[in-house]
């Protein structure tokens, strides 16, 4: 079935903010694998929240790590030895979002990064970059990871106040398209998510191949 990988130019971008959108126009499934800190509280219970999902549409973490950093260091922390293999998409129906950790190269553990992650599962990837000063370095390298491991890309979704030179900056060098922006909002609802880009074809986007 079709889904989403989503990633981020960085911590902190907004990927759970994407993945609570994404599922507020598709009915779908949530999977965050590796949760990497879980106070105040985890990206699951946010994106639950938010797009108003029932508890059966969020499955659970493969990895939950007390520690908001790294995944290698947080395991490690943790006294957990990272197995990829148990980064193996659960059963589910419909379609389905999966959340990465931080950006595509962080470490998950020896010789494995969030990219390989990615790879392995097979669903197009949306990359979620910020839209202020430093963006366009960051979602340009993000971009040319992906395209080197030939890995399906939907596109870009720019989260932050509007920023119109830098979108078409990054449209323009990233030959790529900018298939969203998320603003402020003063409030983050499921109704305030659903009215961003309504009209866009998400399910043609799920199904995307190099």
């Amino acid at each position: 079935m079709p889904g989403f990988f989503i990633t981020g130019t960085d911590t902190d971008v907004g990927k759970t903010l994407v993945s609570a959108w994404l599922l507020t126009q598709l009915e779908g499934t949530y999977w965050k694998p590796i949760q990497a800190g879980t106070l105040p509280t985890t990206d699951s219970a946010t994106v639950q929240r938010l797009a108003e999902l029932p508890v059966s549409r969020v499955l659970p973490e493969a990895y939950l790590l007390p520690e908001p950093m790294a995944p290698h260091e947080a395991a490690r922390r943790a006294n957990i030895a990272m197995d990829m293999e148990k980064l193996r998409l659960p059963p589910h129906d419909g379609l389905v979002v999966v959340e990465g950790a931080g950006g595509l190269m962080v470490p998950i553990a020896d010789g494995a990064y969030m990219i390989d992650l990615a790879d392995s599962l097979d669903l197009p990837i949306i990359l979620v970059a910020r839209s202020t000063l430093g963006t366009i370095n960051h979602t340009l390298l993000s971009l040319e990871a992906i395209r080197r491991r030939g890995l399906p890309l939907a596109g870009v979704v720019i989260s932050g106040p509007e920023s119109p030179h830098n979108r078409a900056a990054i449209e323009r060098f990233g030959q790529v398209e900018v298939i969203a922006e998320i603003p402020f909002l003063e409030t983050v609802s499921r109704d305030t998510l659903k009215a961003v880009a309504p009209e866009l074809d998400l399910l043609k986007l799920a199904t995307v191949r190099p």
